[in-house]
Order: structure tokens, then C-alpha cells, then sequence
């Protein structure tokens, strides 16, 4: 089941630049972290609305995706407001994260042995809050919040 988790967080670490020496690149490290949020989000978007269909239409995989999104809004809400503050980030680069988390989790599914257990644990570690931006993401978040208090 922990196989999901060490996947999403493998997955989403070429869209985080390398750490920087200067407080620009810094920022800048920060933003791509930051759009690593709406990565995360795409993830479960898309594996959930994939496993939603080819499960029969189940509706805990909708429920899932729409309770995580609730939890998370207010993350994805301030990593737009500290991407903002911080001068950085375009819709391109949303774009690029979003795009980039969804073709990688489908190409993870797309190997899986068994594509039924695949949803499974998918929707448990949604479910559970494993795959929830403070847990995957508590670093960027931390200074996201930092920053924001700061203004």
C-alpha cells in the first residue's frame, strides 16, 4: 500500500529544481515546488477519474477525489498566492506540472501488474490523506506558509 505513497513522491521530484545558493534561485526553487501542488493534484485527478471508469463506475473513487480536494484547496489557493508574491510561475508551468503528474501516474498504472489492486491502493492512500499536499509536499508548504505570514 505504501507503494502509491514512494510513487507520487518519486514521481513529483523531477518537477522540483535542484536546491539553489541565492535568495533568486531560491525563489525560484520555491515556485517550482510550489507547482508541484497542482502536480499532485493532477495525480489524483487523473488516477482517480481513470479508476472511477474502469472500476464500474465506483463512486468512492469521485467522493475520494472530491474530499481531497477539499482538504486541499487551501494549500493549492496559497501556493498561487506565494508563486504570485514571489514574481514566478506562469500558466505554462502549471501547465508542464500538471501534464508531467498525470502522464506519470498513468504510465505507473500502465505497468502495474494488476490494474485492480493499482486503483485500490490509489484510492486508499487517497483516501487516507497519504497523498495530501502536507504530507507529500510538508517542506515547500512550510516556507510557502512562512512567506505568507511574512507579507
Amino acid at each position: 500500500m505504501r507503494f502509491c505513497l514512494t510513487l507520487i513522491a518519486v514521481l513529483l521530484l523531477p518537477v522540483i529544481p535542484a536546491l539553489a545558493q541565492d535568495d533568486s534561485a531560491s525563489n525560484e526553487q520555491l515556485v517550482g515546488e510550489l507547482m508541484a501542488f497542482h502536480g499532485s493534484q493532477a495525480i489524483v485527478d487523473v488516477m482517480t477519474t481513470h479508476c472511477y471508469e474502469t472500476t464500474g463506475l465506483d463512486g468512492a473513487y469521485k467522493t475520494a477525489a472530491d474530499n481531497w480536494y477539499l482538504r486541499n484547496i487551501g494549500f493549492l489557493d496559497l501556493a498561487d498566492r506565494v508563486i504570485a508574491m514571489l514574481g514566478g510561475g506562469s500558466e505554462g508551468q502549471r501547465k508542464a506540472a500538471e501534464t508531467y503528474g498525470g502522464s506519470q501516474i498513468m504510465t505507473a498504472y500502465n505497468q502495474a501488474e494488476s490494474k485492480d489492486s493499482f486503483c485500490r491502493a490509489f484510492l486508499e492512500q487517497v483516501e487516507s490523506g497519504a497523498l495530501d499536499i502536507d504530507q507529500q509536499l510538508p517542506d515547500p508548504l512550510r516556507r510557502a506558509q512562512q512567506i505568507s505570514a511574512a507579507s
